[in-house]
């Protein structure tokens, strides 16, 4: 594997301290649906159904905001949408004492003000890395998204049995406040030197078409695909009585898609996004043959999450080139609704196949279903682009 793109990489002044920041930013945000789901169940005593009813919730108010914090983040600034993270923090802070449905209302409307790190990271790593690195950078930066899921999950859980869910909640609203307040003193710049920004923004419709489109339907793809995939894999393991190997199972998940990450970021000549996502989507069929054996299942799921990072990384890459910078962050915050969107498809579409036939139906239900939308992300690809993304 050649690693001199990461190395040219890192070396360009301001990545490695970006990526360092952000890696510690993104872990509060990935903690918060397990801690939310192990407060409302086991210190609320309301069960799943209602823990899961607020996962939705605060998936809806993420998938609506996102677009609207990029959107701010375009027109009034970084340091203005960083603001807003003071709300967010009293959410959580202020979390282990409200009731069931006040905490229903109110992750839905934390969710419409929460700080997009995911989108401010790819945005400031665009603005430091030229067009001919990023490649290798976003490849590290789904990386580090991964390495986020690895850690944030798996400390929630740790303060939420070892304290309290309560303290577990107040930890993540005090880490993204600290996060936050990080950021707005850095206030990393957000356009390249080399993109052009003179002159009135292009109007939406301009831009948000053809590649753009593809970019956004990738990514809903991917994580329609992943989490169907979750579901099935947790049922697989429960139903045959492993269910404590479902960690284990979820690490080499995310060790396979960071190998991956690092084999597709050193590649000069790389298959399109689309292709990554049918590729997926293909592979994923097949897992269900591994269905109750750790062991198995565990390698099945191997092929399929190597293509996951490098299928983020190539729709990072497509909104970058065609998406204006004057508009960037809309157009990152519109993909982070794509991977909400994409795994509250993924998750009730794989459940009702796992009920009713078990979880290989599950596998293949969710990876023909990436296929489809492999075909339209491929149907938009083809069309042409009205604005490129230096003008």
């Amino acid at each position: 594997m050649n690693l001199a793109p990461f190395r040219s990489v890192l070396t360009l002044p301001g990545v490695r301290p970006l990526m360092m920041l952000m890696l510690f930013a993104r872990i509060p945000p990935t903690a918060a649906g397990v801690t939310v789901t192990l407060h409302v169940v086991t210190t609320l005593d309301k069960g799943y159904a209602a823990a899961g009813t607020v996962g939705f919730a605060t998936m809806i108010g993420l998938g609506f905001g996102s677009p609207l914090m990029g959107k701010l983040v375009d027109t009034r600034g970084l340091r203005f949408v960083l603001a807003l993270s003071l709300l967010e923090g009293v959410f959580w802070v202020t979390a282990p004492l409200m009731d069931y449905y006040v905490l229903l209302v109110l992750a839905f409307a934390n969710g419409l003000v929460a700080v997009p790190m995911m989108s401010i990271g790819r945005q400031a790593l665009t603005a430091l890395v030229p067009e001919p690195h990023r490649r290798p950078a976003f490849s590290l930066d789904s990386i580090s998204v991964e390495l986020s899921f690895m850690v944030g999950p798996a400390a929630g859980v740790l303060i939420a049995t070892k304290f309290s869910t309560g303290t577990a909640l107040v930890t993540i609203g005090v880490a993204i406040l600290v996060a936050s307040a990080v950021l707005f003193a850095v206030n990393p710049v957000l356009v390249h030197e080399d993109e052009v920004v003179d002159g009135p923004p292009p109007k939406v419709r301009q831009w948000l078409r053809g590649p753009v489109l593809a970019a956004l339907i990738i990514p809903f793809g991917a994580t329609m695909t992943l989490s169907g995939m979750e579901i099935a894999s947790i049922a697989s393991l429960e139903q045959a009585g492993k269910q404590g190997w479902i960690g284990l199972v979820f690490v080499v998940m995310c060790a396979a898609s960071a190998t991956g990450g690092l084999v597709y970021g050193s590649l000069r000549r790389v298959p399109s996004g689309v292709v990554l996502l049918a590729g997926m989507a293909l592979l994923e069929i097949p897992v269900g043959l591994g269905d109750g054996s750790v062991l198995l299942l565990a390698l099945a799921l191997i092929p399929m999450n190597l293509l996951c990072a490098p299928t983020i990384t190539a729709s990072t890459e497509l909104i970058s080139r065609h998406a204006p910078p004057t508009a960037r962050g809309l157009a990152l915050g519109l993909q982070g609704s794509a991977f909400t969107f994409g795994v509250a498809a993924g998750q009730p579409l794989a459940g009702v196949a796992v009920d009713q036939s078990g979880p290989p139906l599950g596998f293949v239900v969710a990876g023909l279903a990436g296929l489809l939308v492999a075909g339209l992300g491929w149907v938009f690809s083809r069309q042409r682009q009205a604005v490129s993304a230096t003008s």
